[in-house]
Parts: structure tokens; sequence; C-alpha cells
């Protein structure tokens, strides 16, 4: 059984994409993790940014449900190795001030092509398809 997991792009007024900075790995990254027992997707997604970052956001739509072994493979420091299913969504800024949380030790505004030059690897495509506006979701 592989773990199913929600992540998201987050988009501010002006276009900025949240990431935050994972303490585990140290990379940037899209807000996201582990879906709860009990909890939709959605509300997982929700979740996860306001605990990884403090902000509040709302789901516009799904982008991608990605489950290519070369991107949702994760080793953790402790040697644990996971591949998920990650479904991603959009999602618009609410409120709240990005900041450090338990699991990421920063959280801050990127302009789009600053995002792409410094996002984790494993994210890269789900920003892209996010960011590329497509009509349907991407699905690997």
């Amino acid at each position: 059984m592989r773990p199913a997991a929600a992540c998201a792009v987050v988009l501010d007024e002006a276009g900025r994409v949240l990431l935050q900075r994972r303490r585990d790995n140290g990379e940037w990254a899209l807000p996201g993790g582990v879906i709860e027992l009990g909890e939709s997707v959605a509300v997982a997604a929700t979740r996860e940014i306001e605990e990884e970052t403090g902000c509040r956001t709302e789901i516009v739509r799904l982008t991608g449900v990605y489950s290519d072994p070369a991107r949702t493979t994760v080793a953790y420091p402790d040697g644990t190795v996971v591949q998920y299913v990650s479904v991603c969504f959009e999602c618009r800024y609410l409120d709240g001030e990005p900041h450090a949380t338990d699991e990421a030790s920063e959280s801050r505004w990127f302009a789009p092509e600053e995002a792409v030059a410094v996002i984790w690897s494993n994210h890269t495509d789900r920003l892209a398809d996010a960011l590329a506006r497509r009509e349907a979701a991407a699905f690997t």
C-alpha cells in the first residue's frame, strides 16, 4: 500500500507562489503532507498548508495526481523510504503570514520564476502543471 498525500500551489493576489523550506531535507517545497485517517484530500491539503506555513487558503482547482516513482519516492533521514500518491491543488491565499513552523524552517512568497528556480526536484512537475493553467489536471 502506498500512502496518499496532498500538496498545493498557493497563489496570492499578485500571483506569487508560497513555498516552505522543509526541516527534513532543507529543500524549498510546496506545502503538503499525508492524508490523515478520516479526512478528505481537500481537507488534508488546506490543513497541511496552515500547519506548515501559517496561512489559510481555499481550494481553486485540482492541478494533478502524481504517482511516478521518480517524483514521489521520498527517503527520510531516519532511513524510511516511502512512495506516495500525491494529489495537488491550486489554492487561493486567504490570510495569515508565512512563518517557520515545526515542519518548515521558513515559509515565504516567491515570484513564479523564482519558485521554479529553487523548488525541490520532486515538486518541479507539480509547480509547472499548476502554473501552466491547463484545463485538465495532469497525471503521472
